[in-house]
């Protein structure tokens, strides 16, 4: 017959957390939580992951319509989830016009309707506009094709001839 005598258990420290800038990463989702408040209120959504939602899609699509200098500028100015999604979208071969935009959002929202996708996109867009300021919309706004700024809750002024 073999006997074992308990042996006393040797505990292991967890490897220490990777040190990382708290405040950093705390500012970043604060910003993002304070831009999709401002959907939730625009576009009088119920609840906060409503609102996160539509601002996810909303921002994929916007992100494969801006390009160059405009779309580097709109990245930096947003929180960094918000940036990350508008820069990880391939560009779109051609400029939607601001119709089709809405058009394409709709697809990708369930049962959404023309009249609910442009109202969700604008309550998103004018959101951003706000959060990023007159300067960077004004430049997003001179990329895109006409028929945009009322979708960032601007007056669309036709150009004088």
């Amino acid at each position: 017959m073999t006997v074992t005598t308990p042996q006393p258990r040797t505990t292991i420290p967890a490897p220490a957390p990777a040190l990382r800038p708290r405040t950093l990463d705390a500012a970043e989702d604060a910003g993002w939580l304070q831009l999709t408040e401002a959907v939730r209120e625009a576009g009088q959504y119920p609840t906060s992951a409503e609102a996160e939602r539509l601002t996810r899609i909303v921002l994929t699509a916007l992100g494969s319509h801006v390009t160059g200098d405009e779309r580097v500028s709109l990245a930096q100015a947003l929180p960094r989830e918000a940036g990350r999604l508008i820069a990880s979208q391939i560009p779109a071969p051609h400029p939607l016009t601001a119709r089709e935009f809405v058009d394409s959002v709709a697809t990708r929202i369930e049962n959404s309707t023309p009249a609910t996708a442009r109202w969700d996109v604008s309550s998103v867009l004018s959101a951003l506009s706000a959060y990023v300021g007159d300067s960077v919309t004004t430049n997003l706004l001179n990329q895109l094709p006409p028929g945009y700024a009322l979708l960032f809750g601007r007056a669309d002024l036709a150009r004088a001839a």
